[in-house]
């Protein structure tokens, strides 16, 4: 081995060794369920493999949030019978694709209408954890004197903000969504000229009617926000923070976000010095199936596989849907896994396999992979440019229709619409994308971009991460911006003063000419 190599190895080790000043260190972890807590909990264990010792806060009534594991020890904050459950969302999904057949117009009205309803039983619950917690002053005190280093928080719930301001602790996000929405509209620039809002299921090349209609989905998530969400903190917020405290200012005074985006994959846009990207940070290479799995991955023959999944949270469609596509499927040469659970459908073909749970990263990467069949959430789309799978893309909720388009529009995607989607169109949509070529060479171009950086997105969240930890914040990445009331930010306080001085220097020289003016004009004598 050569001197060279000698020093990459030695430069490796260095870099898994936990950096001097971070080793130990204790993180607070205030993580959303779900599809959400997935992602986080790869970071808590990375964290826990380099030495910091990690504390989850958890609800009682979480989902998928263990109360033990031996990456983290937990803390759990009783709560009461909770309004959402994992069967709300199959509920809000037979609603959601109702809406779907009507108009664009009635559609767009349901779909914020039960959006709305949505965040307002979360935010609820979020507030009801948030004051039962500040309300217990033992375990508020517990919390203080374990003087935590680092607050870790995903801030599409505001809960791990809220408690890292009042315990004064540096702030690290790992983020794509806030209370406004995608996390970018909170902190940077993001004109909505070009810059497709969540729920608008735009690009960025926008036309007139296209920018108008981005605009109005703009304008329905600043009122969302403000008149849904923010009115449900501003008592907790009263009884526990000095005057003048808000949610917004709070959430943009982070140290750092790490966010769970690649520009292969979104539009480019305004960013921060404080925003750092690792979409894809949860992909990895495979590994290998169960062999009962793996001998039915082999026996597909030349045909190959297609691996089929709709997420955490929704584990299968309405029954009529289901049989739909489930008989498009059994007229397919090749072999399908498909994570169901729930009635076996009657079309169901010998060539699909069911399963309750599957291994979908080691799926993805498998060599007999072909295509994935795919309800469009971003862990999942991740992995897919991974490994380089096209998709066939089924969207049913929240930004799902807006994470398919963007793989469509690459060319690597097709997009069904499973309100009104046949048996004939699934049939024909994966016949496309398993036989033309161009859709699995445009996903792996976008694949070879993917991977293309010098530092893997999960050791890059990992660096700065400690990065806080070793300087105790990172204040000076942080714009004034935060600090701003939004009528300032935009100028509109500015524009309001120069309207002013042009009306005030207006009306001084009308005043003028009207006092001026029988001096100016001569009298008529009389003859």
């Amino acid at each position: 081995m050569g001197v060279y190599s000698w020093l990459l190895l030695l430069l490796s080790v260095c870099w898994l060794l936990p950096h001097r000043g971070c080793r130990g260190s204790r993180i607070l972890v205030v993580p959303v369920d779900g599809s959400h807590w997935v992602n986080m909990e790869v970071l808590v264990r990375e964290l826990h493999s380099r030495g910091h010792h990690l504390t989850v806060l958890r609800p009682s009534d979480s989902w998928f949030i263990a109360k033990s594991a031996p990456h983290y020890d937990s803390i759990t904050v009783m709560m009461g019978e909770s309004e959402v459950g994992l069967g709300f969302f199959h509920g809000m999904v037979g609603q959601v694709l109702e809406a779907r057949k009507r108009g664009p117009v009635l559609r767009f009205l349901h779909q914020q209408k039960e959006l709305a309803a949505l965040l307002r039983i979360a935010h609820r619950a979020t507030c009801r954890m948030l004051t039962t917690l500040l309300e217990d002053h033992s375990l508020v005190a517990q919390l203080k004197d374990t003087q935590f280093d680092l607050m870790l928080t995903d801030p599409a719930m505001p809960a791990g903000t809220v408690l890292a301001h009042y315990l004064h602790l540096p702030l690290v996000y790992n983020a794509r969504w806030t209370s406004f929405g995608e996390g970018h509209f909170e902190i940077a620039p993001s004109p909505p000229s070009y810059v497709p809002v969540p729920g608008s299921e735009l690009g960025d090349h926008m036309g007139l009617r296209e920018r108008a209609r981005n605009l109005l989905q703009y304008a329905t998530n600043f009122l969302q926000e403000r008149l849904v969400i923010l009115p449900l903190y501003r008592e907790l917020l009263r009884l526990h923070f000095p005057p003048g405290a808000d949610l917004p200012s709070m959430q943009r005074a982070a140290d750092l976000w790490l966010m769970r985006t690649d520009f292969v994959f979104e539009f480019p846009r305004p960013t921060m010095p404080n925003v750092v990207y690792m979409g894809g940070f949860q992909c990895r290479p495979p590994r290998p199936l169960p062999p009962e799995l793996e001998e039915f991955m082999q026996s597909s023959g030349e045909h190959g596989v297609v691996v089929m999944s709709l997420g955490t949270l929704i584990s299968a469609l309405p029954m009529e849907i289901t049989e739909r596509i489930a008989a498009a499927l059994a007229r397919l040469p090749q072999k399908v896994v498909w994570r169901y659970v729930g009635k076996k459908p009657s079309t169901l073909g010998n060539n699909t396999l069911l399963l309750d749970w599957l291994p979908q990263n080691d799926l993805l990467g498998h060599p007999k992979t072909r295509a994935f069949l795919a309800h469009g959430g971003t862990n999942g789309l991740y992995e897919a440019i991974y490994h380089g799978v096209p998709v066939l893309g089924l969207p049913l909720l929240f930004d799902q229709f807006d994470n398919v388009l963007r793989l469509q529009l690459r060319g690597a995607a097709r997009v069904l619409e499973a309100a009104t989607l046949s048996t004939e169109e699934v049939l024909e949509a994966l016949q496309g994308v398993l036989e033309n070529p161009s859709y699995r060479h445009s996903m792996q171009r976008l694949s070879r971009l993917h991977r293309d950086r010098p530092l893997s997105p999960l050791h890059s969240a990992i660096f700065w991460i400690e990065y806080v930890i070793r300087h105790r914040g990172a204040a000076h990445l942080r714009s004034v911006a935060y600090r701003l009331p939004w009528y300032s930010y935009h100028s509109l306080d500015v524009a309001a003063l120069l309207l002013a001085l042009a009306g005030a220097s207006l009306w001084a020289v009308l005043t003028a000419c009207r006092l001026l003016r029988p001096r100016l004009v001569p009298r008529h004598r009389k003859a």
